[in-house]
């Protein structure tokens, strides 16, 4: 191959495995499945082998930690009701995310809290629910 050749050359670009930015329910289900393990248990704990996530990691500066795991909770919540989920399942993952925020948001405390509590875990679950009641094509077989 000479140099004009390895010049003109393209170089080839993967494109990551990203979920789709659709609106169909499989690709909402990729989202919020990503965004939950993003937020709960990206994150492995040396010595515990217990894995946590940003809502645990970024809780831990005052105030602003938890206003942005609020956001990104609420975020669930909304994808929820794209879904057409039904409003008390909806009320419910809201106390979910406002329970997690104002606990996470006492000093020490709220920091062990959200170690424990994973208010996204519990509204991924109803999510997933309710997926695979109205959308079963969505499901996906685990192994």
């Amino acid at each position: 191959m000479d140099q004009t050749t390895a010049r003109t050359a393209r170089p080839i670009r993967m494109k990551p495995d990203l979920p789709g930015l659709g609106s169909d329910p499989a690709s909402v289900r990729g989202r919020v499945e990503m965004m939950e393990r993003v937020l709960e248990r990206s994150i492995t704990v040396p010595g515990l082998g217990r894995k946590i996530g940003l809502d645990a990691v970024v809780g831990l500066v005052p105030v602003a930690g938890d206003v942005i795991t609020a956001a990104m909770g609420a975020w669930l919540v909304w994808e929820a009701r794209n879904l057409g989920m039904s409003k008390w399942k909806l009320a419910r993952m809201s106390a979910n995310v406002v329970f997690d925020t104002a606990v996470g948001a006492v000093p020490f405390v709220g920091d062990a809290f959200d170690f424990l509590f994973r208010s996204n875990s519990r509204n991924l679950k109803m999510i997933r629910k309710h997926l695979d009641r109205h959308h079963p094509a969505t499901g996906v077989i685990e192994g």
